[in-house]
């Protein structure tokens, strides 16, 4: 079996932009040639008030949640993009709470299980 070129980021969430503090909370997948997009996410909320105690937990989660969103059917903004387009759009840079960390490439054989390879060992402690 052939193993394909995919693309990830890291969503971060910065509660203190100034700070430069971050959580990762989450990783943004896409592999062009097997039409694949997906964002797996997960807030760590003692981590988050660690941090920041006077974060919005549930505002950060739903921060988080249109990530995931974005790379379903129903995009919302996004639904007339492409996925590659989508996977730009939300690694961009940007100084916000809920950000995308820098791009990286792989190999994989089944894009689905490297997310879960990378969300493991990236955001989960």
């Amino acid at each position: 079996m052939t193993r394909d070129v995919y693309e990830y980021a890291v969503i971060r969430v910065v509660p203190r932009v100034e700070r430069g503090e971050l959580i990762n909370a989450g990783v943004l997948l896409y592999c062009q040639s097997r039409g694949y997009l997906c964002a797996r996410v997960e807030l760590d909320a003692a981590r988050l008030r660690a941090l920041d105690p006077e974060a919005d937990a549930d505002a950060v989660r739903q921060a988080l949640g249109a990530y995931e969103l974005a790379c379903g059917e129903k995009a919302g903004p996004l639904a007339g993009e492409s996925l590659g387009g989508r996977f730009r759009w939300l690694t961009a840079p940007r100084s916000t709470i809920v950000q995308a960390g820098p791009v990286h490439a792989g190999l994989t054989r089944d894009p689905h299980t490297e997310l879960a390879r990378l969300f493991d060992k990236l955001v989960r402690l």
